[in-house]
Formats: C-alpha cells, structure tokens, sequence
C-alpha cells in the first residue's frame, strides 16, 4: 500500500506499472484508484465541495485543499501546503501543516520526544490517530469521569424507587415483580461513548504498529464502556464545566478520528479515513489566532457583517465580510487573508506582484463601507523567501491606504510597516514541535 506525497495543484496520472511520483507536483495512481478519483470529484462537484479539477482525458489537478485521502485498494495520496514557489521540501510543509493544525484546533504538539521521531515522518491521518491515542492515554492515567445513570428495570427485589404507575398497570400474575428506577455510579457519558467510538476505529485503521498496540491496550481498559450510537447528539451533549478540564486536550482529536466530523471527510461506498482541510480557511483561521496572541490587550480581533454594498429598495444587498477587524478605542483597521505566494520582485504594471484586481476591488468596498473612507486596511499573504517585507503602500486615496502584508507561518507573526508598530510586540513562543505552546480559545 503506497503513500504518495504531493502538494497543492499538483497533477494526477494514470500508471500502468503501479503507484509513483515525480517530486511533489505530480503522482501517477493505478487505473483503479484513478477512477475512484475520478468518481469522487464528480460525486464532490456536484455537492459543491471540488478537491480537483479535471486537466485533461487522463489527468486531474488538485486543488486547495490539504490533508490525506485512502483509495479503496489502500493508496493514500498525501496532500501538502504550497507555501513557497519553488521547493520540494515534503517533511517542511508536512511540518507546518500540523503546526497550523495544533494552533487552530488547539492539540498540543508532542512531537519532540525521540520515540516519536519515526511518527513524524507519517502521514496525516497516522499522526492524528497517534496524537488521539497518546491524549486517550494520559486521559485513562488521570481518570475517566462517572456520572450517576437513571436505570429502569423490574427485579424481584426493591431497590430504588419503586416505580408506582408501571406497578399499578403489571398483570397480577407479575405481582412479586417489582418495577424499580434507581441510579448508578458508571463511566456511560457521552464523551465516554465518544471516545470508544474513536478508539474502535484507530484500531481498525491504523498502519502504525506502535500505535496499533497502544490502542489495543487501551480498548481492553475501556471494554466496559459502551459505544456511542448517536455521534453527533453526545457531541453536542459533551461537557465544558471544570469536573471535565482534562477532556479539552482529547476532543478536538476525538472529533477529527470520528468519521464525519473533520471538516472534510469523504464519504460514500469507501469508508475512508480522509481528511482534506481547505487551505484557505485553516491560513484565515490561523492568522486570526495568531493575530489576537500577536496584537493582545491593546487591539481586539474579531469579524464583521454588518456592512452591505448597496441598498435595493428596503433592501440591503451583498453582504460584505471581511477576515478580520482591528480595534483600539476609535481606531479600526480592516485585513483580509489571502492563501497565494507573491513574488515581490515582479513589481511592475503587467505583473502587479502577482496581485489579483478583484480582490484590490473588494477591500475598497470594504474601506468605503466600514472605515468610510478613511484608514488603514491590508491584505495578509504567507511570507516566503521571495516575499519577506510589507510592499509600498496603494493609495486609494489621501485618506485610505491598503498594504499587502507577508505573514511568518514559522513564527506566528504578521510583518508590519513601521507605520503599524503602535506598539511593542511580544513574540509569542516557538510552536515547533516539542515546544510548550500557549493556550489559545477559538
């Protein structure tokens, strides 16, 4: 069973001789697994959720959308960010990846110990299997939480309560059976159920033979837990009170184990273990929490809708929404991201950086329309070698300036002009893997 490792808008082949790649823009799949891709990017299509896009009779280019995804005949084709131009560097995206995964869901990255070295190197369904399995174990260490369970039955004996409007209506040839509710002490809660669920299918699914035998270990500790039969009503049912602050680090990853519940899973005849995350909204999400660590107390980061572009009678029309607004006091600044590599030598009118016009076109509508015309708005994109420092400034207009603004995907940090530094900044600490990483809440 092979593992192919590409990045984002590669192409997808069809191979005679079997699975194969060439670097991380291209992957060549067996006539079989080609055609369930080609399935799924119909069935996808039609859903409104297109991973890829057809290039040709016998080629597919993906799109952006990252993660892994398992064809029937156990290829998994691994997908990774395309944060620079030009390089082929599978174990850097595959690194940041999971960073921006740990800071948006909240997983506390434990990467750094040396038995987790051979680990790292696995795709991302095996490290979100592993991580789960580690989490559920030091859960199991600390204790599973009980809760008292109304159980109704009839015994021979009292025990309880005695369960008068049942007893009333029994035949009287069951008149020595007693109809008793009383409670019991067990582990049967929905975050209990949930967590088997997840354990089940890390057993089922896992290739990594450490991880196999941890899981297996711990579903004999957990055998007397019963299974959840309604995911999503425990998931909604799951406790947030302080008895249950040592079951915030493992749900998050209970959450993407469970199928259907990562923010992209492919279901249909295969039950696969996929999980494609789309590039754009996991880069918004972690700018948006890397921002409030890099800005805090004196700004507050937060979301807007309150602004349309036009009225159409008593109407209000197209709704404006931008990533993010910045506010201290009166002051407010607008920032919208944008998940494309920049080339900040190409400055010239044919080339404009690689800038798009309807995105300039949008954050003037949103200058107009929540700064009214006058203030400071950027456009954020990730920050690579040939993209280090904010550009010069465009100018609306005297009052209203829009700057295109590179974001460190290393360290977390939005690149500011000087005109920006109102403040001194904090860097927050190292989110490589085996640091110690603040918490956040999203």
């Amino acid at each position: 069973m092979a593992v192919l490792t590409v990045r984002e808008y590669a192409r997808i082949g069809v191979s005679e001789s079997g699975a194969r790649q060439e670097g991380l823009d291209a992957a060549f799949l067996p006539q079989a697994s080609f055609d369930w891709l080609c399935s799924e990017f119909e069935r996808l299509r039609a859903g409104g959720a297109a991973l890829m896009q057809r290039d040709g009779a016998r080629w597919l280019r993906l799109d952006q959308h990252v993660g892994v995804m398992e064809c029937p005949d156990g290829t998994t084709l691994e997908v990774l960010p395309k944060h620079v131009a030009h390089a082929d560097d599978a174990l850097g995206a595959r690194r940041l990846l999971r960073r921006m995964l740990c800071t948006v869901l909240d997983i506390p990255p434990r990467e750094g110990s040396p038995a987790d070295v051979t680990l790292f190197d696995t795709p991302l369904n095996e490290w979100v299997m592993g991580r789960f399995i580690s989490a559920l174990d030091d859960l199991l260490k600390r204790g599973l939480r009980f809760d008292y369970t109304r159980v109704r039955e009839e015994q021979l004996f009292l025990r309880g309560r005695l369960d008068m409007s049942r007893q009333l209506r029994q035949s009287p040839t069951r008149a020595h059976v007693f109809n008793i509710e009383h409670d019991v002490f067990s582990e049967d809660r929905p975050e209990n159920r949930l967590l088997r669920v997840a354990l089940d299918r890390v057993c089922a699914r896992t290739r990594n033979a450490g991880t196999w035998r941890l899981a297996q270990e711990l579903s004999t500790r957990m055998a007397s837990v019963p299974r959840s039969t309604q995911i999503a009503s425990d998931l909604r049912a799951w406790g947030s009170d302080r008895l249950m602050a040592h079951y915030r680090e493992v749900r998050p990853l209970c959450e993407l184990v469970l199928s259907g519940q990562s923010p992209l899973a492919l279901a249909g005849d295969w039950r696969s273990p996929s999980m494609m995350f789309p590039m754009e909204r996991l880069f918004e999400r972690y700018v948006g929490v890397c921002l409030a660590r890099q800005f805090a107390p004196e700004w507050r980061i937060g979301g807007a809708a309150s602004e349309y572009l036009c009225r159409h009678g008593e109407a209000s029309w197209f709704n404006l929404i931008p990533d993010f607004l910045l506010r201290r006091d009166d002051e407010l600044r607008v920032l919208d991201t944008k998940w494309k590599v920049l080339d900040a030598t190409a400055g010239d009118a044919r080339e404009k950086y690689g800038l798009k016009q309807s995105d300039f076109y949008q954050m003037f509508a949103y200058g107009q329309r929540y700064l009214g015309g006058v203030g400071q708005m950027a456009l954020v994109y990730p920050q690579h070698a040939g993209f280090a420092q904010p550009l010069p400034a465009f100018d609306f207009s005297p009052d209203l300036q829009l700057w295109v603004l590179p974001f460190d995907l290393e360290r977390g940090l939005l690149v500011m002009p000087g005109s920006w530094q109102a403040h001194e900044e904090h860097e927050p600490p190292d989110q490589s893997l085996g640091e110690t990483r603040m918490p956040v809440a999203i």
